[in-house]
Parts: C-alpha cells; structure tokens; sequence
C-alpha cells in the first residue's frame, strides 16, 4: 500500500476550497451577513492563493457576483457550508502524488438534517478535480485535528471520543485510523474543546494550532471569568508535557486575548485561533474591537514572514465556526506524480 502523510497547513498550497453558505435555518436572519462574510474571506485568501468556491446548483452565479471574478466557482449539491469538516483532506505520498482522504460526515453527530449531500461531496469533488480517492469509513471532521506533517496530530477527546460520531471504535481504534489514513505516527490527545462549542462538541481549530514543526498556538483566554480560563490552561499543561513524533519538546505561543461580537441579539465570541494559513499569509477571523490588533500581533509572531490579515466575521462565529472552518487547503502536487 502507498505510504502517504497530510501535510502541514503552512506547505505550499495550490489553492483552497470553499462552499457557500446554503442551510436558511441555520443563520436565522442573518444569512445575507455571512454571504457578505464568507465572500471578504474569498477576497482576502485570493490575494495569496487562488480559491475554488463550491456553490449549490443554481447558486453559482450569486457566488460568483460576490466574490469576483477571481474566484472559480462550480455547481456541486451541498447541504451545508463548512468545508473544512466536509471536503476532502489532502495527503501527499513519497514522490509527491496527491490523493484526497474521504472520511465520513454526519454533521457533527446527526446536529442538522438533511446532511446527505455533504457525505457524498468529497466523492465528488475529488472526481472532479481528478485526484484519487482514499475512502475511510470512519466520521472525521477536519476541524478535530491539526498537524505538522511531520508526523504529529493534535485533537482534542471532547470531541473525537464523542460518542455522536463513532460509537463502535475505542480510542485506539481511532488512533490507529488516523495513522492508517493520514500517515501520522503521534497523536496528542487534549482533554477540552470549548466548553460553549456544543455545535462541534470541541474542535481543536479553536482552541490549538501547529504553526511550525515543535511549535502551537494555544487559546490561553486571560480573563478568569471566561468559560476556558481552566480548561484552556489543563490544554496548555498537557501540550508542555508532551513531545512530538520526532521527540521534540513544543514551544508554545499563547494567545491571550478574546473577543465578542453581537449577531441577532446574541453575543458570540469570535475565535481568533480559528485563521486559515494561506501562501503567505494568515487570514484571521476579527470581532471589530482593540483587541483584534493584539491577537494578530501574536499570531504573527507565531508566523513570522508571512502578512497577516483580520477579517470581520462575527455572523461566522454566529453560525457556529471561523475563517478556519470554511476553509481547505489543497496541498502543491509534484510536477512529475
């Protein structure tokens, strides 16, 4: 069998993938706020890399209009808009062939219906784009997990242990998927997602990033009142306990600062860990307050010689997810493979 290995977010991208918004019930009035959202991400990562934008069939042309021109757009079913959990996930082999992990999606544990065409779009998108596919029967969101394409996963057990996405596999058996498909030899299991991200029962892109070989950005919220104030820092303990598939010991970049935003009448926090990594540059979701500048100072000190770019994105953070979140990477392939 072919060896491959996910590659890190921060390797050379040959665009990224994302799907426009399309669940009505979800955004409860505020749907035309996230499309503006949604399409100022697509602007801001096309400035570094170019961007593939999934849209229902019929929709296209309304993604197109919003975006720019820039962006490609094709027509592919959808039920939902949050690609990181729902396309593909790259890996690479030795001699750089590309082929795309197609695990299982039940929309976080059967949280929203129907969510049938979201299981089947990275069939489809994989075929259309011509990459092989590597199929897993196992349900996996790409927003559990980060690595570091050396060999290192980092997740979080609130959420891959839930018992909503795989109820007949141990903790080991997961383990050893994630090995078998990803070509990771470490996994590093935190014990918290966020406490109040009960719609992905704890992704580790809010609270946990690789940022370079032996390096993480953790959520480290200053404020004792914050619902993580503990959580976050049993996180950070278990992370300076722990060494990677190469046996390093991991610099750890805190990031303090937190966030709030008022969509609809409700406040929600806007997770400034939730930035997707782009040929350089960071684009990183922003709440529209002073502390926006200080959380991007840090993140660009965990990423240095990269620009980084604040977006607006609190209907995002409403719906449930980040800059992160509606985001996907497509890895660089070899000329040759």
């Amino acid at each position: 069998m072919t060896a491959y290995r996910m590659p890190a977010e921060w390797s050379e991208h040959e665009g990224c993938l994302m799907a426009w918004p399309t669940r009505v019930d979800l955004w409860d009035g505020v749907l035309d706020q996230v499309k503006g959202e949604y399409a100022q991400v697509t602007r801001a990562i096309a400035e570094f890399e170019p961007v593939t934008m999934v849209a229902p069939p019929g929709h296209g042309g309304e993604a197109r209009a919003r975006c720019g021109d820039g962006v490609e757009v094709i027509e592919l079913p959808l039920d939902d808009s949050w690609f990181r959990d729902s396309a593909p996930l790259f890996v690479l082999d030795g001699d750089g062939h590309r082929a795309g992990v197609d695990f299982r999606f039940n929309a976080w544990g059967r949280k929203h219906h129907p969510y049938d065409s979201d299981d089947r779009v990275s069939g489809l998108l994989l075929d259309r784009l011509g990459i092989d596919r590597i199929a897993s029967d196992m349900i996996l969101e790409g927003g559990s997990i980060t690595v570091d394409g050396e060999g290192t996963l980092i997740t979080t057990e609130q959420c891959l242990l839930h018992p909503n996405r795989n109820p007949g596999m141990s903790r080991a058996e997961i383990e050893a998927e994630l090995v078998a498909r990803l070509g990771v030899e470490k996994v590093i299991w935190l014990p918290y997602g966020g406490l109040l991200d009960t719609e992905t029962d704890g992704h580790v892109d809010g609270v946990c990033a690789f940022a370079a070989p032996g390096k993480v950005v953790v959520s480290l919220p200053e404020d004792p009142e914050h619902p993580d104030h503990a959580r976050m820092r049993a996180n950070r303990a278990v992370l300076a306990a722990s060494t990677d598939a190469r046996g390093r010991s991991l610099e750890i970049v805190d990031v303090p600062q937190t966030g709030y935003a008022e969509v609809a009448g409700a406040d929600v926090e806007v997770s400034y860990l939730n930035f997707y990594v782009a040929n350089g540059g960071v684009v990183v979701p922003v709440a529209g307050l002073p502390a926006d500048e200080d959380a991007l100072a840090v993140i660009a000190s965990a990423y240095p010689g990269r620009k980084v770019v604040g977006v607006r994105a609190a209907a995002v953070a409403y719906g449930g997810g980040g800059v992160h979140c509606i985001t996907q990477q497509v890895p660089v392939a070899s000329p040759s493979a």
